[in-house]
């Protein structure tokens, strides 16, 4: 992604460092570097449990559907906690907010070690606690997003949406492993053990924070409250852009759900390979955080959040591609004979995925803390945190249906060349948030 070249920001080195994440954030403000190195080691926990959660029911039940119930269960609760909690973290203090309910996340983590080490093998237990650790996991990310702009100058949002790139890189990326070795090495019942040990860090950077009252926070009714942040929207179009546009990705370019199927059925390796296609997605998003110095010089960043959906598109179609002539020309592979340049291809189409989406993440972060005024932006983190839980569910349907309907390289290969024409079309007609200017930002 590149600057305008009429409008260039100011470079803070000339040299090769300048390609690095900024880590002026953390220089700055102790406070954002406690949350951040807090919220780093509470999340690799937060991604072991998800991982463990899964084999956990799957070992009670050995059915993939009750697998699947894990996100359901919780789909509901973290969309009403994003609605609801939005309306606390604006009308509170927004420390207090994400202390409180780091406690009850802490609490069903605790809950849920325990009753592991007593052997409950009811079903329901489990759902219930990962529910509630989702749903105050949606409450925390929204109150630390309306808190950050507090702790920064609007010119170093960038940089700290990179480095929270960062943690959600390595999360994802070592939680999930770690979840994997645990599980197979000591239990479950200790691998929970192991991130209720973790998440405590989260307590660190949050206890270290100053009060943090909304500015004009008005306690009305929390019905009352929401409809003010869907008026506030209505309002915002640049702010609503950053929504509109991730819908559009999430929903049309979200082709994990074939995973299994193409390491079965066409690339071959199985289980193996669908955690490589998995993990290219979080290398490629990581890597883009690591990379990310340029793009705090970036003042026009709703054109760039344009280009990066853009690009996603075009990755998710490259992605498309080699299982549409891996099956058609190559054959499709087996537990044994993994087609490896297919597998290769798809891996760093996915890389490419992984790192465009992160830079999209990374300008609709920062538009949506520096345009929202701070007696709303609770409520916009809010609902930011609906539309990423939403989002990749109502994807998974869209590209399990396209699948099922017409072939396993459908979701990929349509929805990526969708997503393109569409941002195509979108640079050329949604003219106020092209010219969205990161020096002047209005929502």
């Amino acid at each position: 992604m590149s600057t305008d070249p009429e409008e260039p920001a100011p470079r803070r080195g000339r040299d090769w460092r300048g390609l690095f994440v900024d880590l002026a954030p953390l220089r700055t403000s102790p406070e954002f570097a406690r949350l951040w190195a807090g919220s780093s080691v509470a999340q690799i926990g937060a991604q072991l449990t998800i991982v463990a959660v899964g084999l956990h029911i799957y070992e009670l039940t050995r059915s993939t559907f009750a697998v699947s119930l894990v996100a359901l269960w919780a789909l509901g609760p973290m969309i009403v906690a994003g609605l609801v909690g939005g309306v606390l973290v604006d009308s509170f203090d927004r420390r207090r907010v994400a202390l409180l309910t780091a406690i009850v996340a802490w609490t069903s983590i605790g809950t849920m070690t325990l009753i592991a080490f007593l052997g409950v093998s009811t079903t329901w237990p489990y759902y219930l606690l990962a529910a509630v650790n989702a749903a105050s996991a949606t409450i925390i990310g929204a109150a630390r997003g309306a808190i950050l702009p507090r702790l920064l100058s609007p010119q170093l949002l960038p940089a700290a949406a990179a480095l929270n790139g960062i943690t959600m890189g390595l999360a994802v990326t070592v939680g999930p492993a770690l979840a994997g070795l645990l599980v197979a090495g000591v239990g479950f019942s200790w691998t929970y053990l192991v991130d209720a040990v973790l998440f405590s860090a989260a307590f660190l950077g949050i206890l270290s924070l100053p009060p943090m009252v909304p500015a004009g926070a008005a306690r009305a009714p929390v019905l009352a409250s929401i409809a003010q942040s869907l008026s506030f929207l209505r309002r915002a179009p640049n702010v609503r852009a950053t929504f509109v546009f991730d819908l559009i990705a999430m929903t049309l370019g979200t082709p994990r759900v074939v995973f299994p199927a193409a390491g079965a059925l066409v690339l071959g390796g199985e289980a193996v390979t669908v955690g490589i296609l998995t993990a290219s997605f979080a290398v490629g998003s990581l890597l883009s955080s690591l990379l990310s110095g340029p793009l705090g010089r970036v003042r026009r960043q709703g054109r760039a959040v344009t280009l990066a959906i853009g690009a996603f598109g075009i990755f998710t179609a490259l992605f498309g591609v080699v299982l549409l002539v891996t099956g058609a020309v190559v054959g499709p592979g087996g537990p044994d004979g993994v087609v490896m340049p297919a597998l290769v291809l798809a891996g760093l189409a996915l890389a490419g995925t992984g790192a465009s989406d992160n830079v999209s993440a990374v300008f609709r972060t920062t538009i949506l803390q520096a345009a929202a005024p701070d007696d709303v932006r609770g409520r916009m983190q809010g609902l930011f945190y609906v539309v990423v839980a939403g989002g990749p569910r109502v994807g998974d349907l869209v590209a399990g249906a396209a699948a099922t309907l017409i072939a396993l390289w459908a979701p990929a290969l349509i929805g990526g060349i969708l997503i393109a024409a569409i941002m195509a079309v979108l640079l050329r007609t949604w003219h106020g948030f092209q010219r969205y200017d990161a020096l002047h930002p209005v929502p």
